[in-house]
């Protein structure tokens, strides 16, 4: 948290990261196409998003709060160590959660969301692990292990997309590799703006295509309000991880992946 010790303990990982930004990019994952590209339209698919899922079982949440540990050779404190935090602190710096959008695109389609302060590494990814085929037709082409074709969108620290899927490893025996095709926007184009300039000019011409509208606000509120009444625990992890052990049950499937290309 560096010197945002005062807000930080006021705020936590749910209220920082999770109520707008995370769940900005879960609504624009799972919206359905808007009528019209403008801010009315897009507000409107996003709101129902929100609405469509259903209240958060403290079972599917995971807290945490990192202790001392280190990340690429630089030893690091913990969070109860950083200045400005209570010694006693209950504020997490770590969440993982399971989300159930039910409407008709996505029932049974569950969403995941992660996001913590000192992991190993700074990223925004969105992973889309599609659904596995009906029939195998290499299951009997040996042990190989085929995986689900998927769609890893990275917004920070770079702009990029990849789909990937299984390639056969030339030679006699049967074995697969998972490769990336992949887009770049900063191998594509030149003088890309950065998000404050882009939304600096949005204030300016009067595009309301990306903020937030006060519907989607108060949605969001509904949904995790009732998370912060205090009765989740909140488990330690080591800096440097990828957050406590606790949360890897909510991604026992292997949905979840964190990839450079």
């Amino acid at each position: 948290v560096e010197k945002r010790a005062a807000y930080y303990e006021k705020a936590g990982a749910l209220r920082d990261m999770v109520q707008n930004h995370l769940t900005q990019i879960l609504t624009l994952v799972a919206m359905e196409v808007p009528v019209t590209y403008d801010a009315a339209s897009i507000h409107f698919e996003k709101e129902k998003v929100l609405k469509s899922i259903s209240p958060i079982r403290p079972e599917d949440v995971v807290f945490g709060q990192y202790t001392k540990g280190e990340i690429e050779g630089k030893k690091l404190p913990g969070y109860l160590d950083e200045p400005g935090v209570n010694p006693q602190s209950k504020t997490e710096t770590f969440v993982a959660m399971k989300l159930d959008v039910t409407n008709w695109r996505w029932q049974g389609v569950p969403f995941y969301i992660r996001s913590g302060k000192r992991l190993p590494q700074h990223i925004t990814q969105v992973y889309i692990n599609f659904r596995r085929p009906p029939v195998w037709l290499f299951e009997s082409m040996g042990s190989c292990q085929i995986h689900s074709n998927a769609l890893l969108i990275t917004i920070q620290p770079i702009e990029e997309f990849a789909l990937l899927f299984d390639i056969k490893i030339p030679g006699e025996s049967f074995d697969l590799k998972t490769l990336p095709l992949r887009f770049n926007y900063h191998e594509a184009f030149k003088n890309i703006p950065d998000a404050y300039q882009t939304l600096l000019y949005d204030i300016l011409t009067g595009d309301q295509t990306l903020f937030v509208h006060s519907g989607i606000v108060e949605s969001a509120w509904k949904l995790y309000t009732p998370l912060l009444d205090g009765k989740i625990p909140i488990h330690p992890y080591q800096a440097g991880t990828w957050g406590p052990k606790e949360a890897d049950r909510l991604f026992a499937n292997g949905a979840l992946r964190c990839m450079n290309l």
